[in-house]
């Protein structure tokens, strides 16, 4: 009993110092979040890189948004697949259908360099790619009509050699979607936005990498990315192995969840935190002061005759139930009811102390053995 009672009290502090820590966070959030000056429309040529593979919902819509941009240059849509018999095709040529003065090109090669499909599809669309800027984002992602002018004006500040985007969720295959949408907008954009702002991390996500094709060539390509798992945070650290930085501006763009079950949901956030875990284990380790609540939940139920631990897990809930009102002010939309947030919080914790067990992760239906040095392996023998 008196371990318990030590463990509870060790959770009910990590979970009153983890709810300071989201005050602050909330604090830095919205100076972060701040309006700013809208950029100007640019004029410069650029190819939008976007590897698909399936077409999850609403692919159309999410591909549309990138060409319904304020921008007054060449633009190229370069989309690739790696089978003939992808449905994502099907998008492919109803967006041609619905923008025909656009320039949308497709490439369908099988060809795989690695145990990284995304970067293998990447590398085989490189040769169709027209334009100097290259600026790449994941299938699910959703841009505002200022995307590219906000993206084009940070990567050409000085020093600056890739730009890299923020983003919220939005669930759109049902409630494990919008589940999945929570953890984007109320866990993991507050703490990229701290992390960012105190100067603690220097990110590099799928969401948007943006950069010129000579500084692509300097860090060796795609190529040098084909078993990576974290292709995206290892392409930022090689723009700052040449000394220049990856720029991440006040802007947010939308993650499009389309999980619609919690096993699929589970693989997910597995995948995405063993990845994180991977790359740098010691802010991943730390994040779970991130997670107040089912912290202090926790405490207060190993110590369940002090109300002091009722307090400390109401005022955690409280400071969640704040910061994603801030979160959902910032990008103009609620992502979840507020209802979600305590499981939301709880299924983070879980996701969490899991992370730790996995030796291997699902991607697309992929296994992928995880190595020491961040790098993987195709190995089916392997399970999560």
């Amino acid at each position: 009993m008196i371990v318990f009672a030590i463990l509870g009290w060790a959770l009910l502090g990590l979970g009153t110092v983890g709810t300071f820590y989201m005050i602050t966070a909330t604090i830095v959030f919205r100076r972060f979040m701040a309006p700013r000056t809208a950029s100007s429309p640019r004029a410069d040529a650029v190819t939008l890189l976007k590897p698909l593979h399936g077409a999850e919902p609403r692919l159309l819509e999410n591909l549309a948004s990138f060409l319904a941009q304020d921008h007054a240059g060449p633009v190229q849509l370069l989309c690739g697949v790696q089978a003939q018999d992808d449905p994502a095709i099907a998008v492919v040529e109803a967006l041609r259908d619905r923008y025909p003065h656009m320039a949308i090109d497709l490439v369908v090669d099988s060809a795989n360099h690695g145990a990284n499909r995304k970067v293998a599809n990447l590398i085989n669309m490189m040769g169709k790619a027209r334009h100097p800027i290259l600026v790449l984002s994941d299938s699910d992602m959703v841009a505002e009509p200022d995307y590219l002018s906000r993206v084009l004006a940070a990567l050409d500040a000085p020093g600056v050699g890739a730009v890299t985007c923020l983003y919220r969720g939005r669930g759109d295959a049902g409630f494990w979607s919008r589940l999945g949408a929570a953890g984007l907008s109320y866990q993991f954009l507050p703490g990229a936005v701290f992390g960012v702002a105190m100067a603690l991390a220097r990110p590099c996500m799928g969401s948007t990498i943006a950069m010129r094709r000579e500084t692509l060539d300097r860090i060796g390509g795609f190529e040098r990315f084909a078993d990576v798992l974290a292709d995206d945070y290892a392409i930022g650290e090689a723009v700052h192995a040449l000394g220049q930085t990856v720029a991440v501006p006040p802007m947010l763009v939308t993650h499009a969840s389309a999980e619609q079950s919690f096993a699929e949901l589970w693989r997910h956030e597995l995948r995405w935190g063993a990845t994180v875990r991977g790359v740098v284990p010691g802010a991943y380790a730390g994040s779970v002061v991130g997670m107040p609540f089912p912290l202090a939940l926790l405490g207060a139920a190993l110590v369940p005759a002090h109300p002091v631990g009722l307090a400390i897990a109401l005022s955690a809930l409280i400071v969640r139930i704040a910061i994603a009102r801030f979160v959902d002010r910032a990008a103009g939309v609620t992502t979840a009811p507020w209802w979600l947030l305590p499981m939301r919080d709880c299924l983070t914790v879980a996701i969490f102390v899991a992370s730790f067990f996995v030796a291997s992760v699902d991607w697309r239906g992929q296994r992928l053995k995880m190595e020491n040095d961040g790098r993987v392996s195709a190995d089916p023998e392997i399970s999560a």
